[in-house]
């Protein structure tokens, strides 16, 4: 999303695909999921009185419109990219299939998963979770826009204290906000960590791969 502003910002959208392509290039298998608050956030139509389930689906269409500009950019920049979809859209992405989502990963495809979980109800943090899950990902990286987890709010408590380690369980038991508590219920039932840092800062995401200790450990 442009800075203050609203949709898709290309220079973000190019600076992104340029950090996904570092990492593609190292060998690694790279699965994204994608959210979609910078054109709709269900939660918020919700909130101004829009059925929740009908504000979730807008939510997910909103995920493939920011797939499909995120396979543009990716593809523009040579790397072979494919978008699964849980709501089914033949026309401009492949449905979500287990083996076909594997099958592309080992073809040295990055995967994109749009439309989130194809349910209301549930967030793309699930989704992340649950896809991970599934085709037996070793690591979810949570690239968000503060570089870690923090007892509070570090924008608005300047005393905020940030974590380099927690467990799931901590996570929970805490109520910190960085993940909702279904998709780290999941993680945590299935032995996944998570690493949480800061998106904006170049090259982090290859260093997050790379196993250097960057944001805060979930495991």
């Amino acid at each position: 999303m442009p800075e203050g502003g609203y949709g898709i910002d290309p220079a973000v959208l190019h600076a992104v695909a340029a950090e996904i392509k570092d990492v593609h290039a190292l060998g690694c298998e790279l699965a994204i999921v994608i959210g979609g608050g910078n054109i709709f956030r269900g939660l918020a139509g919700s909130a101004h009185g829009m059925d929740r389930a009908s504000a979730d689906y807008m939510g997910m269409l909103a995920t493939v419109i920011n797939a499909l500009a995120l396979q543009d950019a990716l593809e523009r920049a040579s790397v072979m990219t494919r978008v699964l979809s849980a709501i089914s859209m033949q026309q401009i992405a492949e449905p979500y299939i287990r083996r076909r989502a594997v099958r592309h990963l080992e073809k040295a495809r990055v995967v994109i998963f749009a439309a989130g979980t194809g349910n209301p109800f549930f967030t793309t943090d699930t989704a992340a979770s649950l896809r991970a899950v599934e085709i037996g990902a070793r690591v979810i990286l949570k690239a968000t826009n503060v570089d870690g987890i923090y007892d509070a709010d570090p924008k608005t408590s300047p005393g905020a204290r940030k974590f380099r380690e927690l467990s799931h369980m901590e996570v929970l038991n805490r109520h910190l906000k960085v993940m909702d508590s279904t998709a780290i219920s999941l993680c945590m039932d299935n032995g996944l960590p998570i690493i949480v840092f800061d998106l904006h800062a170049p090259g982090n995401i290859k260093r997050a791969v790379c196993g250097e200790p960057i944001g805060t450990m979930v495991h």
